[in-house]
């Protein structure tokens, strides 16, 4: 069978290239091993199942109100996994009726099964009870990740996880020792010890999510903290041995010992092309079995693609689905337009969001900037929400008010940040989010409270030889900012 495009792989980056391909072609396939794995491990093992997980550990535990509904939060130790599946299950089988109509409507030939590489245009697929020889003119390998799983971890699937396997256990631990502080590895950590898990994270670095603001990463780990949360920061891990009360006892470079009944090993993620037979394609992935590809997605075989997690960082279901889109424009030669603004957001507990510049970047970059920051407890919504301690930065150019970044921690967190994404899209300065007229009682709310902090900072007098210069705000501004600047005690 020759196609015009192939598609290995169903993930997020997977689904969008087959499907902007078939508007565009007759001939489209996409494979996959099985197809009750259609959606990749977004869709079954990493980003779906974790994010539902969240949902219902914070419904179940009466997380967000626990103030006020004591009771119910003491109760978060009886909650059991069978608890939290049902909602995953739910949410798993809705997901891949979706992704079915969605190829089937749109004329892509599904295959399943293991493919593997017969030369630079020919794919053989082959399962159980069946198996296909197909070609294409294009190829796009959309293949994913797996968890790392290094020789000397003794992984057992019972007391020595991954970070895929962690959803199929039998029951919550009492205690969990995290291995690896990454965005998967700090997830799964404050989700189990918002259960009353006694959790632990070691990882080598002395800082964790470096990428994000620092301030940010300070708020996350004081609520982490505030649950009981522990962390060895610059610590290795040298070994894992099983203890005589059936517990298992990690070994630090430092000479630490830390015993928990359970570990989860979250120290990266590897390409998933182990039996593709890449060599015969042309293509020679790196030590963790990722491809290195141009801005277009091509790989050094000019006809073959690679999107989604397998060409590395930031591997997110979001951009997957945008590169997934590119590789099929460049191939096809149409035009492709895409946002320099892409948002990340991390499903912490609680969550946080972000899009553009740090401050850390900003400082190295020496570009003159502001910060305005709104506490969710000066919006009416984060009480009702039980939030008290979500707050929004906004950062901006001194001089010429354009929104460079935007940070936030909390409630709603990575819904919010659209907003100040659709912004800096529109090159549009903090002046319009003083302006605007936000829902209340609502946490968009906290844009005008930050956007009006940032502002009084640069409504200041500067002596200047002499001379008395006052730092400048748009008179258009002036009038309708007037009131509320001086209300404001000047930083």
């Amino acid at each position: 069978m020759h196609y015009d495009i192939i598609v290995v792989g169903s993930g997020p980056a997977g689904q969008k290239a087959a499907i902007a391909a078939a508007k565009q072609l007759d001939r489209v396939a996409i494979v996959d091993r099985r197809p009750t794995t259609l959606g990749g491990v977004c869709l079954h093992s990493g980003t779906i199942p974790s994010k539902t997980m969240r949902e219902a550990i914070l419904h179940l535990t009466g997380y967000r109100q626990r103030d006020i509904y004591r009771s119910r939060y003491r109760n978060k130790r009886h909650i059991r996994m069978k608890d939290l599946r049902r909602k995953l299950n739910e949410v798993t089988n809705h997901e891949l009726n979706v992704i079915h109509d969605q190829l089937d409507r749109n004329g892509v030939h599904v295959y399943t099964g293991n493919a593997t590489f017969r030369g630079p245009h020919s794919i053989f697929v082959h399962a159980t009870d069946h198996q296909h020889v197909l070609s294409a003119d294009k190829i796009i390998l959309a293949c994913g990740t797996v968890p790392s799983r290094p020789d000397n971890v003794p992984f057992d699937n019972l007391r020595i996880l991954d970070s895929d396997q962690i959803l199929r256990i039998d029951h919550i631990p009492q205690s969990l020792i995290v291995v690896g502080g990454g965005v998967i590895g700090i997830e799964y950590a404050i989700m189990f010890a918002a259960l009353g898990v006694r959790v632990t994270v070691v990882d080598g670095r002395p800082r964790l999510l470096e990428f994000c603001d620092q301030e940010i990463v300070d708020v996350l780990l004081f609520h982490a903290r505030e649950m009981g949360m522990t962390f060895r920061l610059g610590e290795n891990v040298t070994g894992f041995h099983k203890t005589a009360q059936n517990l298992v006892a990690v070994e630090t470079e430092s000479g630490k010992r830390l015993v928990a009944e359970s570990v989860m090993y979250s120290a990266g993620r590897v390409g998933d092309t182990a039996g593709l037979n890449l060599e015969l394609a042309g293509l020679h992935p790196d030590t963790r079995g990722r491809l290195k590809c141009d801005e277009n997605h091509r790989t050094e075989a000019p006809h073959i693609y690679a999107v989604g997690d397998i060409v590395g960082f930031p591997a997110l279901a979001s951009t997957a689905k945008e590169q997934g889109r590119r590789a099929v424009c460049h191939a096809l030669g149409i035009p492709y337009h895409q946002s320099e603004f892409l948002p990340y957001g991390l499903f912490t507990i609680p969550e946080i969001s972000m899009v553009g510049k740090t401050e850390q970047e900003l400082t190295q970059q020496q570009v003159p900037y502001e910060v305005g920051i709104a506490h969710f407890r000066e919006c009416t919504r984060g009480a009702i929400l039980g939030d008290m301690h979500g707050l929004l930065k906004l950062l901006f150019h001194r001089e010429s008010h354009q929104l460079l970044g935007v940070h936030c921690i909390g409630e709603q967190a990575t819904e919010i940040i659209h907003i100040g994404q659709a912004v800096m899209a529109l090159g549009g300065k903090i002046d319009y989010l003083a302006n605007a007229v936000f829902n209340v009682p609502t946490i968009a709310e906290c844009y005008k409270v930050a956007a009006l902090d940032g502002l009084n900072r640069t409504a200041f007098e500067v002596v200047d030889n002499g001379h008395v210069a006052t730092e400048h705000i748009d008179p258009c501004e002036t009038e309708s900012l007037e009131a509320t600047l001086e209300s404001l005690p000047i930083a």
